[in-house]
């Protein structure tokens, strides 16, 4: 009897199936993992990039931190020696007071004389003025609170020097003047021209200028410039030329002429003061309205952040292009973020022999 034929469910056509499907799934998986280090590094190179620049900010805001806390130090010793002048003077002024009452108690013969002396000259006055018959004065009118007239006939109001036979006023025009806070003048400058000379603190370096312009010799001779990243006349068509006090119409139109001039811009006080050196003859007395220390030199800066010490390098540079022998009167408008320029234009005012002020709130 013939053996029954054995069947085997595992042949050769089952075994090429199996290995023809493996097959398949692993090449479908080589087809779907090869797009994959792609994708990642296009997913990735957006968040590597934005991971450099908060690095890159980090750093920046480090060495910021640095500067600020050395500019705290700085500022707390000079406040130290500050106090101990501020007590030596005090004892000073205290003794002489003392000496003053002891003199005034042993010369009231002389007072007296003083006095018969101050009668015949208030009588002279009187006659002089009836001599006169009341003539109408040409002066240009001016709100002089204290004078006190100096060397040259220069005329002193709490330390600031107004006067001379030449006179610079060098007004700082730039975005800065728009706000005491770095963030409400930045939001300000892109306001429209209209807007923008209603800024207050523009209004105050305007009205400071106008006063100044008042109290003018009459027989001096001005000129008015505005600067931010260029500085040029107020009134077009006089680069580098005097006008005169006496004339009325030219200061009046000079003034009107910067009350609507609208601050944008950078401060480059190098080519402020490269404008002023080009002034011939030069001047006897620059007269400045700034805010702080500048952001830039003759040209655009490359980065678009300026650090305390690049603007306190930058202010430097720009001392140099100073005249010689001209004395530098600063009205500083305090800014935000700027602890440097307080010192640093006190310290020119030394140097250049002349003054520096912070205007009070209702000033002039």
């Amino acid at each position: 009897m013939a053996r029954r034929r054995r069947t085997d469910v595992f042949g050769l056509s089952f075994m090429d199936c199996i290995c023809c499907g493996f097959g398949a799934t692993v090449l479908m998986y080589m087809i779907l993992n090869s797009g994959t280090d792609r994708r990642i590094r296009s997913a990735l190179d957006p968040l590597r990039s934005e991971t450099d620049y908060l690095e890159e900010q980090v750093l920046d805001g480090q060495a910021r931190l640095v500067d600020l806390r050395n500019t705290v130090e700085h500022v707390r010793r000079t406040r130290v020696v500050t106090q101990g002048l501020s007590t030596r003077l005090v004892e000073v002024v205290r003794k002489s007071h003392d000496e003053l009452a002891t003199f005034e108690q042993t010369s009231l013969a002389r007072r007296s004389q003083i006095e018969r002396l101050q009668a015949d000259l208030r009588s002279l006055e009187e006659g002089a003025k009836r001599l006169s018959g009341g003539e109408k004065s040409r002066d240009v009118p001016g709100d002089k609170v204290r004078a006190f007239v100096g060397d040259g006939d220069r005329q002193y109001l709490t330390g600031l020097k107004v006067g001379g036979r030449r006179v610079l006023v060098l007004v700082d025009a730039s975005a800065s003047m728009l706000a005491d806070t770095l963030v409400n003048a930045v939001r300000r400058r892109h306001l429209p021209p209209a807007d923008r000379v209603r800024a207050d603190k523009w209004k105050k370096a305007v009205r400071a200028a106008d006063w100044l312009s008042t109290q003018l010799p009459r027989d001096a001779h001005f000129q008015i410039y505005v600067f931010n990243t260029q500085a040029r006349p107020i009134v077009p068509g006089t680069d580098g030329t005097w006008l005169e006090a006496r004339d009325r119409k030219v200061l009046d139109d000079a003034v009107a002429k910067l009350r609507g001039t609208a601050p944008e811009g950078g401060t480059s006080l190098e080519n402020a003061f490269l404008a002023a050196a080009a002034l011939q003859p030069p001047p006897d007395n620059i007269l400045l309205l700034t805010d702080g220390l500048p952001t830039q030199g003759r040209a655009a800066p490359s980065k678009r952040t300026v650090s305390a010490k690049e603007r306190l390098k930058l202010f430097e540079r720009a001392v140099q292009a100073l005249p010689k022998n001209v004395p530098v009167n600063t009205l500083l408008y305090p800014m935000e973020g700027d602890p440097m320029a307080a010192p640093a234009y006190w310290k020119l005012a030394i140097a250049t022999r002349g003054s520096f002020l912070t205007p009070s709130v209702d000033w002039p």
